[in-house]
């Protein structure tokens, strides 16, 4: 993976869990990296730190992804800092709350959808001028498993927005594919990360564990090789418009 060598990523959602895993993985490879958070400073320096720690480049951006302007703050920060976006990966997300139908609300809606769908369109329609401008780019959304199999438990509105996640991907990549922009996907299955611990108790994750054929929960780290294939152009430079599916077999579509 040479070719990722100075290359820049921006990840979003990147202080713990997955996109944490990613962002060192990538900066492994000599990749330079925006470490986006929200709410969990200490946790995204830690990131950072880790990366620096090892000789690489990082530093921490904050922005609330429900909110446009900073959205449009965090890319603006990033093209500085970084002086171009090679790769955005798209990871930030949150179930917020398992809700009953007949307890759901619109607020609950506009919060879910603005977080783990509004956000991917809004980080891609800052980012995408920004790499056309430099030749082109890579986009790599994280979708999920609920978006096959409707989610566990009260996790139908998150399953829907994955859904459309997955959808608009393969819309994105007919669109920007003119503009040497790749744009695909990763979909993790049960992933034993912060997500896990906060919306789900120990009985659904063995419920979760039960259906998976490996037996097993997924680690953070067992995703990121879908990331790094999907980075580099010398391994995937003829993909786009695909959602890699990470989940033990929990899925085989």
């Amino acid at each position: 993976m040479e070719d990722l060598k100075d290359k820049t990523a921006l990840v979003t959602g990147a202080s713990t869990g997955i996109g944490a895993a990613v962002a060192i993985a990538f900066a492994a490879r000599g990749m330079r990296l925006a470490v986006h958070y929200n709410s969990s400073a200490d946790a995204a320096n830690q990131v950072v730190e880790t990366i620096r720690a090892a000789g690489g480049t990082a530093f921490a951006v904050k922005a609330d992804v429900r909110d446009t302007a900073a959205i449009r703050a965090c890319v603006k920060e990033t093209s500085a800092q970084l002086g171009r976006i090679d790769v955005l990966v798209n990871n930030a997300g949150s179930l917020v709350k398992r809700v009953p139908i007949a307890e759901f609300d619109d607020a609950l809606f506009d919060e879910v959808m603005h977080i783990n769908a509004r956000s991917v369109l809004a980080f891609c329609r800052e980012v995408v001028p920004l790499m056309r401008t430099q030749g082109g780019g890579n986009i790599i959304n994280v979708t999920s498993v609920a978006a096959r199999t409707g989610g566990g438990p009260a996790a139908y509105l998150y399953a829907g927005s994955k859904g459309f996640v997955s959808t608009a991907t393969h819309g994105l990549a007919k669109e920007l594919v003119g503009d040497r922009i790749r744009v695909n996907a990763v979909a993790p299955g049960v992933i034993q990360t912060p997500f896990q611990d906060r919306f789900s108790t120990p009985a659904m994750l063995e419920n979760f564990r039960a259906s998976i054929p490996m037996g097993r929960i997924g680690e953070p780290e067992e995703c990121v090789g879908a990331f790094l294939y999907l980075a580099s152009e010398q391994l995937s430079g003829y993909v786009t418009g695909q959602v890699i599916e990470v989940n033990g077999g929990q899925y085989m579509p």
